[in-house]
């Protein structure tokens, strides 16, 4: 790997982020066209300049409500130049879940797709809040005839506001900077290796902080992105064949379906690199992966909203140590803290905590939630100031590497022993007898709580697994109940959604 850049004091306003592309090259490809760098800094301008003039007052939120387009595709960037707020919202949430997001955003715009506009009441909107779809801002913009310049503004000023996506009781909203988002483009596309010659399929939704930087750090590179909303694992697969395309991101929900699929030689040649995040890979998936993409490189990486992204792990590593979180990317110092306020040893679990300047601005108008999360650096961080304590149980090896344990708050206690639910989970996937696993406690009076297992796979082979189990787990991490399914519900992100099923088990 390269050095690692030293972090620029002076970083930029986020609306510079495509300035290192050729006029030229391509920067976005749509079904309506393709946009080349020239094109994009102008239609960036001319969308600042009618944002501007349709919300003066600087710091105002937009709000922005609409499958993958050149509009959900240029907001980041053009509200940021005019000196606005951006708020994305993931196009699959329903009415209820928008109007929590527009309300407690304090949103004066929303732009989104007329159908789902439709779907608003008028009392779902804030005071002052008004909407238009895609057909208005269309026409508006392009009969914009004033464009703004690159801004000046400063780049620790408020540029989006990202919601969690709600699967855990109320969506909070983290707020980033224009320098979050600007290091993040620049680390990413630094470890990753990227060049302008790369093309990268953004199916990761944009209102996801690991979906926006397919963007953000592809332009920042010089490199090309191709954003898609899909159907299909097929879909994704006829995309890289379509458009040669060298990067990939997902989820690891979307990796098993993917390496279920029959892959053409024309799609997997072209891949340089598969990128993971949202989720552990587990053994056998490095396995799939390695065995179809061949030669790309696959980075296994770990993150959170909070801090966008912590840890990568080299590629040149995942064979030997699959399920690592790696080390800290570039920007970020990664401490591992004991529940005495200790650097832990090698080998010994502990919080990770999450220091530098990637580190958010906190949550959006909730000081109690913000004070729980963001607190002073441990003693001896090299960056000193706020840090995010995760809630995330890792450890770091001997060498340096990070190994995640589970959630402090997702631990299941029976028996009086701690149970990691992601430890049972990659002793249930290494028996190859379910594709996809969740742990969950369950109340229980003998045991404090009772292991859960819901698994998508076929039922006639339970009494293998729980043979398998048994002679590789101790008695304690036993599961009393296994439920298995067809489908994994999924939440507006792609992932496997646990907090859903918990509901669903408790109800």
């Amino acid at each position: 790997m390269t050095p690692t850049p030293e972090p620029d004091p002076r970083a930029k306003p986020l609306d510079h982020l495509a300035e290192r592309g050729r006029d030229a090259d391509p920067a976005l490809v749509l079904r309506s066209g393709t946009l080349s760098y020239k094109d994009l800094r102008t239609r960036v301008g001319a969308l600042a300049a009618w944002l501007r003039r349709e919300l003066p007052q600087p710091g105002a939120r937009v709000a922005s409500w609409a499958a993958k387009g050149e509009l959900t595709c240029l907001l980041p960037l053009a509200a940021a130049r005019a000196g606005l707020v951006h708020v994305p919202i993931n196009p699959l949430l329903k009415r209820a879940q928008v109007a929590h997001i527009l309300a407690d955003s304090g949103a004066l715009l929303v732009l989104g797709t007329k159908a789902r506009l439709a779907t608003l009441e008028a009392e779902d909107l804030p005071d002052g809040c008004r909407s238009m779809d895609e057909g208005q801002v269309a026409n508006a913009w392009d009969a914009e005839a004033a464009t703004l310049p690159p801004s000046a503004w400063d780049p620790h000023d408020l540029a989006a506001i990202l919601y969690t996506s709600g699967s855990t009781g109320r969506p909070k909203g983290v707020m980033l900077s224009h320098a979050n988002l600007w290091l993040g483009a620049v680390s990413v596309a630094h470890y990753l290796g990227m060049q302008a010659d790369d093309v990268t399929l953004a199916v990761l939704p944009l209102s996801f902080d690991y979906g926006q930087n397919q963007l953000l750090n592809a332009w920042y590179a010089g490199g090309c992105a191709v954003p898609l909303d899909y159907l299909t694992p097929r879909d994704v697969i006829k995309a890289c064949s379509r458009h040669m395309v060298t990067t990939l991101a997902a989820v690891p929900p979307l990796w098993v379906q993917l390496t279920e699929q029959e892959w053409p030689q024309e799609a997997t040649a072209p891949l340089r690199r598969l990128t993971n995040s949202g989720g552990a890979l587990t053994p056998d998936l490095v396995g799939d992966l390695r065995g179809i993409f061949s030669q790309a490189h696959l980075f296994a990486m770990y993150g959170l909203t909070e801090a966008f992204r912590s840890t990568f792990l080299d590629p040149s590593l995942i064979d030997a140590n699959p399920t690592s979180m790696g080390r800290a990317i570039p920007f970020a110092e990664i401490m591992v803290v004991t529940d005495d306020g200790r650097v832990a040893d090698a080998d010994e679990e502990g919080e990770l905590v999450h220091c530098g300047p990637l580190v958010a601005q906190g949550y959006w108008q909730d000081a109690e939630r913000t004070a729980e999360r963001f607190k002073p650096a441990p003693e001896g961080s090299h960056f000193g100031g706020m840090a995010v304590w995760s809630g995330d149980r890792v450890r770091r090896d001997a060498g340096g590497l990070l190994y995640f344990v589970g959630r402090r708050d997702s631990m299941i206690k029976t028996s009086g022993n701690r149970v990691s639910p992601s430890e049972l989970e990659e002793a249930v996937l290494a028996t190859d007898l379910a594709a996809e696993a969740v742990a969950i406690g369950v109340p229980d009076e003998r045991l404090g709580h009772a292991i859960r297992l819901i698994l998508r796979g076929d039922p006639s082979d339970e009494v293998a697994l729980r043979a398998a189990l048994k002679a590789q787990l101790p008695n304690f991490m036993q599961p009393r109940d296994i439920e298995w399914r067809e489908v994994m519900p999924l939440n507006p992100n792609g992932k496997i959604d646990r907090a859903a099923l918990a509901r669903e088990v408790a109800a």
